[in-house]
């Protein structure tokens, strides 16, 4: 997976433009988690290359950027959870699913 790595809030002006023309995913991640780490291998276990065209990777390190996690929580209206996979289309979160829950097949699907 090509990963652009989230860092501040002013990357959520240029992810929305993105998500105008394709779906962003944002994976909010905790370093410290071992489910948040299963549920991150097992989305890249599953990625292919061909993904890359219906949807541009985020990553967000939460432990490093956490108000920038509770930024994203508040502006996509969804509650704060790790690990969690945010879908965006047309700047609003269209999609999102928690822990085990987060499938490549679903969010592909969204």
């Amino acid at each position: 997976m090509n990963w652009k790595r989230l860092t501040g809030t002013e990357q959520l002006n240029q992810l929305e433009e993105e998500s105008r023309v394709k779906r962003v995913l944002i994976f909010k991640h905790s370093t410290r988690c071992s489910i948040s780490d299963a549920a991150l291998g097992r989305l890249q276990r599953h990625w292919k290359e061909e993904n890359e065209e219906q949807i541009t990777c985020y990553y967000l390190d939460l432990l490093k950027f956490r108000e920038l996690s509770n930024h994203v929580a508040e502006k996509y209206g969804v509650p704060h959870q790790s690990p969690q996979a945010l879908l965006i289309r047309d700047g609003k979160c269209v999609f999102s699913q928690t822990h085990f829950d987060i499938d490549l097949k679903q969010l592909l699907n969204a």
